[in-house]
């Protein structure tokens, strides 16, 4: 009995000493409540196989800096499902504080000191810690991508496809609501909401790039008689304000974005999200937020646009591969370089703008022995009409401010001006309203169809290979023709080979604008290489079902390509080679890289090695300035430091009257 005793006099005091370390444990919070950034954290020993490869090199390097000693930094946290409640508990004692949290995504924006990231990154309920980073954007359309011949004008009323009742999310700089551009048939403004996630309190748009952004995607053609229409006229806008007056925004107002358009989806009827903007890619897509919040979107049906980059040249004029910009670099976006028209209908001059970022992606991971693994994912997936294009021009933006020459002088009139600008940032939203009318020529259909079809139906611009133009130069008429011709009642127990579309006889893959008859590219991107074949369209892939990526039916064992059987039909055929293009289709043209480089641990290339006609590679290493410019910047250098700026169709004046036949 005394011996009992003992023990429950043990256990007690046990109890109370416990009780007293965490009083002291609460004590110690409660002083790093009061002192952030002041605590003294703890001497813990953290291995970098337990914290390096879970925190992005940039924050790593400012972490153990002498900087980083006493720096705080704002982070996207990202977390294990089960982590919220551990968390909010565990962050004070590191010095942190929760700055925003998301609905959608499992992740959150914190703030900490410097020093205390890779503590934090050792816990097992911490996925990844990446920095706040910066996003900037990157600057006749509907007759030379062939949306014209998807509607048919008849006096002042029109029938086709328009984009009426598809919503399409701009994420960018505000848009200005007072411009013509925006109205519909009825004089009702289709700009069906607003929110600013900057900060500043405005959604209209100083900056001057959003609303130049959304006019190319869905602006009218009430100005200059229908010159400078949009590819989705009717459409509705959602104007989501992620960079702020000066053109600049961060990571966690693009997150807060984003998940807002996961919540309201469906109230607004989102079929489209238009990105022109990006950061440089660190992360692999599989670590990077906004990338795994992109798949979360394109996951629930969703068609998420993303601008490549305007990085494709170094200052002294050098080709630059490797500088896809994120989230141009999620492999389930649709990413989209610039091509010029040089001013032309026809499409038979077309070629990729020099500017234009050229894969393949080079966001990487580290493993436990500190090695890289790049993802060197080919992008972009197209090319669409960039080069110093006519569209809307916000009141009094600082844009225009500092360059008057952006002014393309159709009218004096505040609400009809119109602006020039370049830069895969407009080449997204001509892609963006295509995917738009893809989608309401066939409502049925998954975004990795969409993406699918817009490829398939490209045309290969001739002298440029898979790293420059993805499958070609975007074209409307061809991907509405074949998304006409798609079956609607495709689901997920549909078997991978069945008949994919409603006709025995496959479409023409050919498309006629403006006289010039080119043809499809008859083929898809997949990963790191690309696929063929008429199977890809007379038969159902399951790689086109939801939840999944164009590039999951592909194996590779020692270089070779073959496919998956579960996931695609017999007649596709994988390339093994990245093409420079005849200009034929897809894959055609003489070898520029061989597939099984890429596939080679994620690596290509060395620093600096020039390969091929004067090309640089870069190893993880950006040429040329580092800070992304925007469109503006690159509109008003001169002429003389590139071809690009050359060209462009005439502007027409504007009468002051509405044109209503658009």
């Amino acid at each position: 009995m005394k011996y009992k005793r003992f023990l429950a006099t043990r256990r007690i005091i046990l109890v109370l000493l416990l009780i007293s370390l965490g009083v002291g444990q609460l004590s110690l919070n409660g002083r790093a409540r009061a002192q952030v950034g002041l605590i003294r954290l703890p001497d813990v020993a953290v291995s970098t196989d337990q914290a390096g490869n879970k925190v992005s090199t940039d924050l790593l390097d400012l972490a153990r800096s002498s900087r980083g000693r006493s720096a705080r930094v704002r982070v996207i946290l990202q977390q294990n499902e089960r982590a919220h409640a551990a968390l909010d508990s565990l962050l004070p004692f590191y010095g942190a504080q929760t700055v925003r949290a998301f609905q959608n995504f499992n992740s959150r924006v914190i703030e900490l000191p410097a020093r205390a990231v890779e503590m934090l990154a050792a816990h097992t309920d911490v996925s990844f810690i990446s920095l706040d980073r910066d996003n900037v954007p990157f600057g006749h359309v509907s007759l030379t991508s062939g949306a014209d011949m998807v509607r048919t004008v008849n006096g002042t009323t029109t029938s086709g496809l328009d984009g009426t009742g598809i919503g399409i999310a701009v994420l960018d700089s505000g848009i200005d609501a007072t411009h013509r551009a925006f109205l519909d048939r009825n004089n009702g403004v289709r700009i069906v909401y607003s929110q600013d996630f900057t900060g500043e309190g405005r959604v209209d748009d100083p900056y001057g790039h959003g609303t130049h952004v959304a006019s190319i995607a869905a602006g009218n053609g009430r100005i200059s008689n229908a010159q400078f229409e949009g590819v989705a006229p009717n459409a509705n806008i959602i104007n989501l304000r992620v960079l702020n007056s000066q053109g600049s925004g961060s990571t966690s107002a693009v997150l807060a974005a984003l998940d807002w358009v996961m919540t309201n989806r469906a109230a607004y009827n989102i079929k489209v999200v238009n990105m022109s903007l990006g950061t440089p890619a660190v992360d692999s897509y599989k670590n990077d937020p906004v990338c795994k919040a992109v798949r979360r979107l394109v996951d629930a049906g969703v068609v998420v646009v993303a601008a490549a980059g305007n990085n494709g040249k170094n200052n002294v004029g050098q080709k630059l591969y490797g500088q896809i910009h994120s989230p141009g670099d999620e492999p389930s976006a649709i990413t989209v370089g610039a091509s010029n028209t040089f001013g032309t209908d026809a499409r038979s001059d077309d070629g990729v703008a020099s500017y234009s970022s050229r894969g393949p992606t080079r966001g990487y991971w580290i493993d436990v022995l500190g090695t890289k693994h790049y993802d060197s994912f080919i992008k972009p997936d197209i090319v669409a009409p960039g080069n110093k294009l006519i569209y809307a021009e916000s009141l009094n933006n600082v844009l225009v401010a500092q360059n008057p020459s952006l002014d393309a002088g159709v009218s004096p009139v505040d609400g009809r001006k119109m602006m020039y600008m370049n830069g895969s940032s407009m080449a997204t939203p001509v892609a963006a309203g295509a995917a738009a009318l893809v989608v309401q020529a066939n409502p049925s259909l998954t975004p990795n169809l969409v993406k699918a079809i817009l490829m398939y139906t490209a045309q290969p611009l001739a002298g440029f290979n898979q790293f420059e133009q993805g499958a070609g130069e975007i074209n409307v008429e061809g991907a509405i023709r074949l998304a006409k011709l798609v079956r609607t009642d495709l689901s997920p127990i549909t078997p991978v080979g069945a008949s994919l579309l409603t006709s025995l006889t496959p479409p023409v893959p050919q498309t006629t604008i403006a006289g010039s008859t080119f043809n499809w590219s008859q083929g898809i991107v997949t990963g790191r290489t690309y696929a063929t074949g008429t199977s890809l369209i007379t038969k159902y892939q399951k790689i086109y079902s939801t939840g999944g990526l164009l590039s999951d039916g592909c194996i590779a064992s020692n270089g070779v390509i073959f496919g998956d059987t579960t996931m695609l039909s017999n007649g596709v055929i994988f390339g093994d080679r990245i093409t420079t293009s005849s200009g034929v289709i897809f894959g055609d043209g003489t070898p520029f890289l061989s597939v099984s480089t890429l596939l080679n641990d994620g690596v290509i290339f060395g620093d600096g090695v020039i390969f091929g006609d004067g090309v640089i590679f870069g190893d993880g290493v950006i040429f040329g300035d580092i800070v992304l410019r925007s469109d503006a910047v690159t509109q008003a250098q001169s002429a003389t430091t590139s071809g690009d700026q050359t060209s462009a169709m005439p502007p027409a004046v504007d009468s002051g009257v509405d044109y209503m036949g658009y």
